[in-house]
């Protein structure tokens, strides 16, 4: 099975663990450009939450951890964050994330109920973030080349 696919069926298994909860989450990072169609090669399973949702998501993928989620912080981000390992693939849970802006204050998490999309990929629904604010994201984290490949992808479709 190739690294898209081994993405593709640990996506399964946790949409099919999540499915039907009330958890607020989507996918971010190169597993959501891609499957938006930003041609990029997945690295591993981004999902963006709330505090509460990060905890949650740990309960019903318990079996699945790797690292407990708890708050972290680095220099130009902190979240409530705990990684998995679905079919070998790496997950990482990151719940209200904050990044620091120039001044040295932080950001107000984002409002994923507001910035999540739906798609429709091997024939399930998914929650995706909006490549827009995934733009603006990457930028405040200083990931400028990640935040022009969306850009200019989103520019084409124009």
């Amino acid at each position: 099975m190739d690294g898209y696919s081994q993405h593709l069926a640990a996506l399964r298994r946790i949409h099919g663990r999540l499915a039907g909860s009330e958890i607020v989450w989507a996918l971010t990072g190169s597993l959501s450009f891609a499957l938006q169609g930003v041609p990029v090669e997945p690295h591993d399973i981004d999902l963006q939450t709330n505090a509460a949702g990060a905890y949650a998501i740990e309960r019903h993928l318990a079996d699945y951890v790797t690292r407990p989620v708890a708050f972290s912080a680095a220099e130009t981000v902190r979240s409530h964050f705990g990684r998995l390992r679905v079919g070998g693939v790496e997950v990482d849970i990151i719940g209200d994330i904050e990044k620091r802006l120039p001044d040295g204050s932080w950001d107000a998490p984002p409002d994923i109920a507001h910035w999540r999309r739906w798609i429709t990929a091997t024939g399930i629904r998914l929650p995706v973030l909006a490549l827009e604010y995934e733009v603006e994201a990457y930028r405040k984290l200083g990931r400028l080349e990640q935040a022009q490949l969306v850009k200019d992808f989103l520019s084409i479709g124009e």
